[in-house]
């Protein structure tokens, strides 16, 4: 036994793991690790304990086996202020652990990847991983478990300037520690759920499993008295309305948010490249403007004169930059949201004027189709009662030559410009 602290580090992804092992060295923490991480550390002149050495048992089953052992999770799981746990572990010669630093193998990527096999999904899923993160997560007051290489700068910070971790620091390592393991394990099922007999996936799993994460508390929902957050998907879609950043303006709402979803998901389908300039004016819901333009200042122009009475108060998006001159078109408007994928410093300069609307700067995907699809939902979901319709998104792109006026209008024959 020993009043040392001792971290163990057993990372798949590698990144920053050095860098945090000289830090943790350097403040004298005993370094423990396993297979490849041991020898990142030692080939650096670390001084660390491979686990097989610790435990006694070498490692087995092509690595599968290696961490499973009492004398690792006994000295993660023991707590400190329980004299008969500490006094199981002198009694079998069990050290404390009081940091772990693991992350899981990459189930996720490899899934991921054009022609993943069932094989190669299984020998992707993480056993002992996961299986120490619990441990560690469930007695968290004393055991710090980091997961990600996020975590590792912050970490090693608070230990130079407190010479320990908080509990409050704890306790959020251990949640996002649950958080992760939640994902691993959600990810799997999706995976296995979705496999045929043939072993074809199909699009819609036996068990869905969906995880969204927080963005932040709304005032209300969609009316005063009803509660709301706004949550995005684990891994958000480039150029989806939840990379957007504000500018400017008051807090966006429940239905600004709504609105502006339907606005931005609609003027993104034209390509700046090869449709122009679009500009798509939402209220409730609805596109009460759509027009395309020579700029932007031109196409919102259009769009404002198709509906000028509902376009006060409405979402205004753009797929392209917005200058001075268009900005100044919509200042004379009452503008809840808008949004463009840039702005310039003059624009900017004419929006500040209006300090209540919401400004939102989206980056468009690089562009092509390839990068417009994955900027899309592949599926639509709807709430019934207990129950829920999943549906593949409507992601058909109507070509402009399939687009044909049938009505007119004081003698001229509308047009698609």
């Amino acid at each position: 036994m020993t009043s040392r602290l001792t971290a163990l580090l057993s990372v798949s992804d590698k990144t920053g793991v050095l860098e945090l092992a000289r830090g943790l060295a350097a403040l004298g923490v005993n370094l423990l690790s396993t297979g490849g991480t041991a020898k990142l550390l030692a080939d650096a002149g670390l001084p660390v304990t491979e686990v097989a050495d610790h435990t006694g048992f070498p490692e087995m089953l092509d690595g599968r086996v290696k961490t499973l052992h009492p004398t690792i999770h006994g000295g993660l799981l023991a707590r400190r202020d329980v004299p008969a746990h500490m006094a199981a572990l002198a009694t079998h010669g069990i050290a404390t652990i009081d940091l772990l630093v693991v992350n899981l193998y990459p189930f996720e990527a490899s899934v991921a990847k054009a022609g993943c096999t069932l094989e190669d999904a299984i020998e992707n899923i993480d056993i002992g991983g996961p299986a120490m993160v619990r441990s560690a997560a469930k007695n968290w007051q004393d055991v710090a478990v980091l997961t990600d290489s996020s975590q590792y700068a912050p970490v090693l910070a608070e230990l130079k300037a407190d010479g320990a971790l908080g509990a409050a620091t704890k306790f959020a390592l251990a949640v996002a520690a649950f958080n992760r393991i939640s994902n691993y394990d959600a990810a799997i099922s999706d995976y296995l759920s979705s496999l045929q007999p043939d072993g074809t996936r199909t699009l819609f799993p036996a068990q869905l499993n969906p995880r969204f994460v927080k963005l932040q508390d709304l005032r209300y929902g969609e009316n005063p008295h009803q509660s709301a957050a706004f949550y995005r998907d684990l891994y958000p879609a480039p150029g989806s309305l939840v990379t957007a950043t504000q500018l400017q303006g008051k807090e966006l709402s429940y239905n600004n948010i709504a609105d502006a979803d339907a606005a931005w998901e609609c003027v993104k389908s034209f390509s700046p490249d090869t449709d122009g300039p679009a500009c798509v004016i939402v209220k409730h819901a609805n596109p009460c403007g759509v027009a395309l333009g020579a700029d932007a200042a031109e196409a919102y122009g259009k769009a404002f004169k198709t509906d000028p009475a509902s376009a006060f108060g409405g979402i205004i998006a753009f797929n392209c930059e917005l200058d001075g001159a268009a900005a100044k078109g919509v200042a004379k408007q009452f503008v809840e949201v808008l949004m463009a994928p840039g702005f310039t410093p003059e624009a900017l300069a004419i929006l500040e004027a209006k300090p209540n609307t919401r400004v939102l700067q989206i980056a468009l995907p690089a562009g092509g189709a390839t990068d417009r699809e994955r900027s899309r939902n592949a599926q639509d979901l709807k709430r019934v009662g207990s129950g829920l319709l999943i549906q593949t998104a409507d992601n058909r792109v109507i070509t402009r030559a399939e687009l044909k006026c049938v009505t007119t209008c004081c003698d001229k024959t509308f047009t698609s410009r």
